[in-house]
């Protein structure tokens, strides 16, 4: 019994250190591939499958689109430590009607699942994903984390990131990404395999023009004194 507690502290206190020390690493390197990336290409049996990813830093990513993503996505991003509770009460609450699952994560939370785990929605995933996300918010900057996040998250089939998604949908850098080019392309994150962005569907058309005008609302923003 005592052996067996012993492998499963040692298994413990491994983990502990591997896993702070990839996030202190992918601090300052670009993150090469997401288990995402991996299992979308595995899974996709088509022979025309593609998988586009070229990550860029994130001064050269228009502010349009990373507005857009924080209205979006997670509006009290600059202000919270990883987790909004108001968000997650009000997905819970909406979930028990049983409707169409709804969820309440942030973009540091999206960020720790995109990078380090696995599109899955069990306890243990949750569980990681919370442990994961208190680790980019104490080691990285808010800067950081939304750097990596728009590099990493999935906005088209097979296309990840910002610089391959302005190059797939509009034909130009994602440094030249206009309002309404930016607004297109986070208009389809709630399923980025069926919604298109350019052309826009009426239903992708309205998202659009409601985070156009979230966009306006929020104004101006700046992440460098965040840490």
């Amino acid at each position: 019994m005592k052996r067996i507690l012993r492998f499963f502290i040692k298994l413990f206190l491994w983990f502990i250190v591997l896993s702070v020390g990839l996030v202190v690493v992918f601090k300052y390197v670009p993150v090469p591939f997401t288990p995402l990336m991996v299992m979308r290409y595995v899974e996709n049996t088509d022979e025309t499958k593609t998988w586009k990813h070229n990550w860029v830093p994130i001064n050269d990513i228009s502010k349009n689109i990373q507005l857009a993503v924080i209205c979006s996505e997670d509006q009290k991003f600059l202000t919270h430590n990883g987790f909004d509770i108001e968000a997650i009460e009000k997905a819970y609450e909406y979930n028990k009607q049983g409707k169409r699952i709804r969820g309440g994560s942030t973009i540091s939370q999206q960020t720790a699942k995109n990078v380090f785990l696995w599109p899955d929605r069990s306890w243990l995933r949750k569980g990681l994903e919370a442990y994961f996300t208190f680790l980019i918010e104490t080691i990285w900057s808010k800067e950081r984390i939304l750097e990596v996040y728009l590099n990493s998250i999935e906005m088209g089939n097979g296309i990840y990131g910002v610089e391959a998604a302005s190059q797939y949908w509009f034909k130009t850098s994602s440094a030249n990404l206009s309002t309404y080019q930016a607004a297109a392309i986070v208009s389809i994150l709630p399923n980025p395999r069926q919604y298109r962005a350019n052309p826009a569907s009426a239903y992708i058309q309205k998202r659009k023009e409601w985070i156009v005008r979230q966009m306006k609302f929020y104004g101006p923003f700046d992440l460098k004194p965040q840490k």
